[in-house]
């Protein structure tokens, strides 16, 4: 088992973040997700609890799909807490497939940055763990390795990506609604 742990801080408000957090997929950041489920969805104590299904497309040779015996399409099933009057958004997921050889627990929580409340802070949180394979320790490190690589990248992008498409939303409702007057 290796674990895999970072810090991000994004130059916005929690509010901004949060909802650019539950919209980021589709997003040309990340095409491999392809499809975003919603499975259970309530609110208990005032916090907004929900289970979804991603099902993202990974680009895996032919021959390595059929040797591990699964198709493209690979399922993660993440459940997450909106807590507004915490101002905290956490979300848990972990893999479907393959779970027989690969586990990926990853926590993602955002909240505001203590420092400065117009900042939001991510912390991540991953353990992976390799069973039956050659080369576990090895594999878990590749795994933790293309994690730290891609992860703040991934999300800053594709956040500010979607942060800039909310806004966009924003100002054509703002025009449309002067030119209605």
């Amino acid at each position: 088992m290796k674990l895999y742990s970072s810090e991000h801080i994004f130059s916005h408000p929690w509010e901004t973040v949060a909802k650019a957090a539950w919209r980021k997929y589709p997003n040309p950041i990340n095409p491999a997700v392809v499809a975003l489920d919603v499975l259970d969805r309530k609110v208990e104590n005032g916090v907004l609890k929900t289970q979804r299904l991603i099902s993202s497309s990974w680009s895996l040779p032919g021959w390595v799909a059929t040797l591990l015996g699964t198709d493209q399409t690979c399922y993660v099933c993440e459940f997450s807490e909106v807590d507004p009057s915490k101002r905290t958004l956490t979300l848990k997921s972990r893999n479907l497939t393959l779970c027989n050889l690969v586990s990926v627990d990853e926590r993602l929580s955002y909240s505001p940055h203590p420092d400065d409340s117009s900042r939001t802070l991510l912390k991540q949180e991953a353990e992976i763990t390799i069973k039956g394979l050659p080369l576990t320790s090895y594999l878990e490190g590749v795994v933790v390795d293309t994690m730290s690589s891609k992860a703040t990248q991934v999300r800053q992008s594709a956040l500010d990506w979607v942060i800039g498409r909310i806004n966009n939303e924003v100002h054509e409702l703002t025009v449309a609604a002067e030119r209605g007057r």
